[in-house]
């Protein structure tokens, strides 16, 4: 012994030394002559995931590989002690190769000539997974080197993350998390005891074991793992017991594809992020999209829709739906609709009436006129070419009407009223050289669902619009878009709007969320929308051809609210949703009398001929507009004197002397006499002048004459003749342009005594009026027989 410890001393340390050193120095030039290929820190694919972390889309890497980013500590630790029992007791201990597991591994292969267990340890696996090699003694020296530089470079932290996000699991599937998903349908974080055995032997043959191809396969390999974590006392058998009894159930791989354009829209936005976490509500938008399929699946060919529904409180996306079906080619599925410029249509009103009322210039019942007028050569129709004559504001706002929207818009201003979009959010967009015009509130400018649905929000948020969000990173930016009173107003006038179908009073209003909304319909038919919000949610819906070619017969009211109320009443509720919001503290209810919009005076009885209840803003009751043109009586309060005898009513020059009083009544606008009863329009007349006063110019406009049909006439298709009855008509009495209607709608335009010719080929009887500028009007009836 003393020998023995003497040449030990004196030859065998020298050379254990020397040894050493030459061995650290050999893998040191190794190391830096083949240095490890360790991933680059953005190396694997972008997932997108719901709020929850429900993966929505992945997008793969540079090679056409679907991996998911993951941590020891977003597996579930069933998994950990499955995978690191089953094939790595060690790791945490040894430096990268376990020398006991190799020789054990050795000698197996050496005695029964096949490889019984395998002598790998997950460093090992990592650095074949990152560097594969050969199987030949080279590339085993080879791998073991690898994993020896692993665990110099890297932390075993590290080491079993690689382990985690790029286990092979059969086809372009890397990682327990992609893996998870793809075979299971769920996250890592949430794997049973016997899906965590089955995902933990699945790399070691993963063509031979997938389970939605092998199943039988799969299930003896995972139930071997399950019998290990008994043997090794990790489980209680009772539990493997349980575990044992699952049946391997895979789904068929397919990457997961749920709001795919808002994850293509999120991931170009941050290309090098591994996981973008979104605020799509996973269970709402898989049902949305599946609603949206089925909705529009009966469409003509090419069309699609977009579908957004907000948080008001967060203002964050819950559901985000930029086609009918991502991919269609006939429905340019790869066009996101949710953020494109389509025409708005009517769906910028109520924000110009929120503008009116903050303004002073109207209330909630402000008579407003829907007749037939031109403004600076802008000639506005309705959507179905009738009108109303005079209507409330309120009402107008509700049925859509055109006239009072460009007359509103006129007064206040449309310059002004873009800028105030603009500074809630709602950026429009003109054709080159385009700037603001009174065509703006009927659609004619561009406007994108996103903007319009963050607005519309301001209505449930007392009056303050929101860009919405996508992600919890995302700024929160509140834009003033009206005043909180003119919010609850303009959220009033609309809640009252009745669902089509329904008249209100028609059905419990406990039952369902009040609703504020507005359709629109841009001209051609090229766009049809639905916006509506509750208390809690904003819901936007859009329908068109994403080539802006037309769609006839497809407008808001018929394809996109229907939708939009089913959105909303599959949504969560609060007992709140059905409850009238108590007004602010500026807004009052108030009575006010037409044609003078103001408040009945007593004294005056005969100047309110219709009462109504009115929604006032800051105190202010604005009377009725006065007519632009100077030839128009105008609206409002008249005052006069009259004979205290007859009633007849004085000038200021009279041949004899009369005992005067002062009487006054009020007027009407000039364009809403054809819709008024005789008895109203005779109230709103003066007094019928002295014969032996000078007249004063306040007269009203004589009536017009139609020339070329009679009144209660009866017409009909000359024999043989291909066409209806024709007519050739003109106005007498005027030399105003004239406005034709014919049961109320809109059928031509003529300059004075100018003829137009038109067929009647509508069998019943008919209305025709002639309306002048002046405010001269006249009306026939007559019958058309077929």
């Amino acid at each position: 012994m003393r020998w023995n410890d003497g040449w030990l001393r004196r030859r065998g340390l020298p050379w254990l030394r020397w040894g050493t050193v030459i061995l650290l120095v050999t893998i040191l030039v190794l190391d830096i002559t083949f240095p490890p290929p360790l991933p680059k820190a953005r190396d694997t694919s972008t997932l997108v995931v719901a709020r929850d972390g429900t993966p929505l889309r992945a997008f793969a890497d540079r090679n056409g590989v679907w991996r998911y980013p993951a941590t020891p500590e977003t597996v579930s630790p069933l998994y950990l002690q499955a995978l690191l029992n089953y094939e790595d007791r060690w790791f945490w201990k040894h430096p990268g190769i376990n020398p006991w597991a190799l020789l054990r591994a050795g000698g197996q292969w050496l005695r029964g000539g096949r490889i019984v267990s395998g002598g790998s340890t997950l460093t090992m696996q990592v650095a074949r997974i990152l560097d594969p090699h050969s199987r030949t003694p080279w590339g085993k020296a080879k791998q073991l080197l690898r994993a020896l530089q692993l665990e110099a470079h890297l932390s075993k932290r590290e080491i079993l993350q690689l382990y985690l996000e790029r286990a092979p699991f059969g086809g372009t599937i890397e990682g327990v998390e992609a893996a998870s998903w793809a075979y299971l349908g769920k996250p890592a974080s949430r794997l049973s005891q016997a899906e965590a055995a089955l995902l933990a032997v699945l790399p070691q043959s993963p063509s031979r074991l997938r389970p939605d191809r092998h199943p039988q396969a799969a299930r003896i390999a995972r139930d071997k793992v399950l019998k290990r974590m008994v043997a090794l006392g990790v489980w209680p058998q009772a539990e493997v017991d349980d575990a044992r009894v699952e049946s391997v159930v895979a789904r068929s791989l397919k990457p997961p594809l749920s709001a795919a354009l808002l994850a293509e829209r999120l991931h170009q936005a941050d290309p090098k992020a591994a996981r973008i976490v979104s605020s799509i509500d996973p269970e709402l938008q898989r049902t949305l999209e599946e609603r949206v399929s089925a909705y529009f699946s009966n469409l003509p060919e090419r069309t699609s829709a977009a579908l957004l529904v907000v948080d008001n409180a967060s203002m964050q996306a819950r559901a985000y739906v930029g086609s009918v079906t991502f991919g269609d080619k006939q429905r340019l599925g790869h066009v996101d609709m949710v953020q494109a410029w389509r025409s708005p249509g009517s769906t910028l009103k109520p924000f110009l009436y929120g503008l009116a009322l903050d303004d002073g210039l109207i209330h909630s019942e402000s008579l407003l006129i829907d007749a037939p007028q031109t403004f600076g050569g802008y000639r506005p129709g309705n959507f179905d070419s009738a009108f109303n004559g005079p209507i409330g504001a309120a009402e107008a706002l509700r049925l859509s009407l055109n006239v009072p929207a460009v007359d509103l818009l006129d007064r206040v201003g449309p310059s002004r009223f873009s800028a105030r979009l603009a500074n809630g959010g709602i950026e429009l967009k003109y054709p080159r050289g385009g700037k603001p015009n009174l065509s703006m509130i009927l659609g004619g400018t561009g406007a994108r669902l996103e903007d319009l649905v963050g607005a519309f929000a301001a209505f449930n948020r007392d009056g303050l619009a929101g860009r919405v969000r996508y992600t919890d990173a995302d700024p929160v930016i509140d834009r003033r878009m009206m005043s909180s009173g003119a919010a609850w107003i303009l959220r009033e006038i609309l809640e009252a709007n009745p669902r089509p179908g329904y008249g209100l009073g028609t059905f419990d209003i406990g039952s369902r969320p009040r609703v504020a909304w507005k359709t629109g319909t841009s001209y051609g038919f090229r766009d049809a929308w639905a916006i509506g919000g509750t208390r809690r949610y904003t819901v936007g819906v859009w329908v068109g051809r994403p080539d802006g070619t037309p769609l006839p017969g497809q407008y808001g009211a018929v394809t996109a609210l229907p939708l939009m109320f089913e959105v909303i009443d599959s949504l969560p509720r609060a007992r709140s949703d059905g409850v009238p919001a108590p007004p602010p503290a500026n807004v009052a209810e108030a009575e006010i009398c037409w044609p003078l919009g103001l408040p009945p005076e007593a004294d005056a009885p005969q100047l309110c001929q219709r009462r109504m209840k009115a929604w006032t803003l800051d105190g202010a009751i604005p009377p009725t507009f006065a007519e632009r043109d100077a030839r128009l009586w105008n609206t409002g309060r008249e005052r006069f004197e009259v004979d205290a005898k007859t009633g007849l009513r004085l000038s200021g020059e009279c041949a004899k002397p009369h005992e005067s009083r002062t009487a006054q009544i009020a007027r009407w606008p000039a364009l809403a006499s054809p819709w008024l009863s005789s008895q109203v329009r005779q109230q709103s007349r003066l007094p019928v002048l002295s014969p032996d006063c000078v007249s004063d110019g306040r007269e009203a406009s004589s009536e017009l004459r139609i020339e070329g049909l009679n009144d209660r006439a009866t017409i009909a298709r000359a024999p043989g003749s291909a066409h209806g009855a024709r007519l050739q008509l003109r106005a007498l009495g005027t030399d105003a342009k004239v406005q034709w209607l014919l049961d109320g709608r809109w059928i031509a335009e003529t300059n004075g005594a100018q003829a137009f010719q038109r067929d009647y080929g509508e069998a019943g009887e008919h209305t025709l009026t002639a309306l002048a500028e002046s405010g001269a009007w006249t009306r026939i009836s007559f019958r058309v027989l077929l």
